[in-house]
């Protein structure tokens, strides 16, 4: 059944540096209404290694993020998908990163978990940001923390994500 889904606010630090975007939550985290909440999924145990801070709980996650001057969203606002899968994407619509990115302008690095949310961010925010504001930003691309990404393993995911902790 294909149904409209529509992603969470962000988690946001009180002045992020920088901003790590996925593309749309999956079926379990929005029937849990949490970010990356697929047991599968290795987004907190990769943050909770990097900055050596417990992720049983989504408070200690959202504290975590909050704690080390990060903002977690969502590129899409809503779209709609069969299941979990990012290639399933259809009729999608981008959260407004134009008044985001102004009322958190000490974010000047944005970070994609994966291929598609750095797609989507490319095609449908990029060229509708003011230009002061797209030219601020560095943008990369991280492995897919994922289950369907299994082309990587955790170790390896862990160190690519390593960047994060320099910001």
């Amino acid at each position: 059944m294909t149904s409209r889904a529509v992603s969470f606010p962000p988690i946001v630090a009180p002045s992020p540096r920088a901003l790590v975007l996925g593309s749309m939550p999956g079926t379990e985290s929005l029937r849990q209404k949490q970010y990356y909440a697929h047991p599968r999924n290795s987004f907190w145990r990769i943050m909770g290694a990097l900055f050596d801070a417990p992720v049983e709980t989504y408070a200690e996650r959202r504290a975590l993020i909050r704690g080390n001057a990060l903002a977690l969203w969502d590129v899409l606002k809503s779209c709609t998908r069969r299941g979990s899968l990012d290639s399933n994407i259809r009729n999608a619509e981008a959260n407004d990163f134009a008044a985001f990115l102004k009322k958190y302008a000490h974010i000047t690095r944005v970070f994609f978990n994966g291929a598609t949310a750095e797609k989507e961010f490319r095609r449908r925010v990029l060229p509708v940001l003011p230009e002061k504001t797209a030219a601020r930003l560095a943008l990369k691309r991280l492995p897919s923390t994922s289950p369907a990404h299994a082309g990587m393993n955790l170790a390896l995911k862990t160190k690519e994500w390593m960047i994060l902790k320099g910001e």
